[in-house]
């Protein structure tokens, strides 16, 4: 009985969690004005959820974050939906490239929660502190998006990149580093300062302490 009600609290967690994702995802909350970007909080939540409430719950919140982006790029298509609707994708690629957008908008997403939940299992039995183990695990949560994003984008969609992007495929490598070293870093640091601020307070509340003992043992 015990172990069942953890599991409800767990169950209720990822679904309070996956609301917050899907509110981020859908209104102006989820991007925060900077200088240079307009930085993504949607991630935020997913990273949280892996800390708080383990790998597999990360995957799972991961994977709503992407089921967000694949519909709002179908809806709203941009010059990039085509890296992140399958619909789209399959309109001018076929099921290959269907597939391939299926992994870049639902699959690298849920990359984001199972790598910090597992970095952060690996930091604690490590007795990393949280103020060391939490900027490490947001800032590398974050990077983690952008980097299978856009990794994925160059090793499977190159040629559609390059042709949206109205450049030659030798030129594809640098427009995705310069992403992947430019902007993510200011939107990583975002996601360090939140994550810290957001998962101290979170890593306190009694609530939460029996998920997280239930999930990671």
């Amino acid at each position: 009985m015990n172990a069942r009600k953890h599991d409800t609290r767990w169950l209720v967690s990822v679904a309070l969690m996956a609301a917050i994702v899907v509110l981020l995802a859908n209104t102006p909350l989820g991007l925060i004005p900077l200088p240079i970007i307009k930085a993504t909080t949607t991630h935020i939540p997913v990273i949280l959820g892996g800390i708080l409430l383990g790998p597999l719950a990360g995957g799972i919140l991961g994977g709503v974050f992407g089921l967000c982006s694949m519909i709002n790029n179908t809806v709203a298509p941009a010059v990039l939906s085509f890296a992140f609707s399958p619909v789209i994708a399959a309109s001018t690629t076929g099921a290959s490239g269907a597939v391939k957008a299926l992994w870049v908008a639902v699959g690298c997403r849920m990359m984001i929660g199972i790598v910090a939940g597992w970095l952060w299992l690996a930091l604690k039995k490590l007795r990393v502190s949280d103020y060391i183990a939490l900027p490490v695990v947001g800032f590398v949560g974050s990077m983690t998006n952008t980097v299978f994003v856009m990794g994925s984008i160059y090793f499977l969609l190159r040629p559609e990149y390059a042709q949206a992007m109205g450049v030659g495929m030798d030129a594809v490598l640098g427009l995705v580093m310069g992403v992947i070293t430019g902007s993510s870093v200011l939107e990583a640091v975002v996601a360090l300062v939140l994550v810290t601020a957001i998962g101290k307070v979170l890593l306190h509340v009694p609530y939460l302490r029996p998920v997280r003992a239930v999930k990671e043992n």
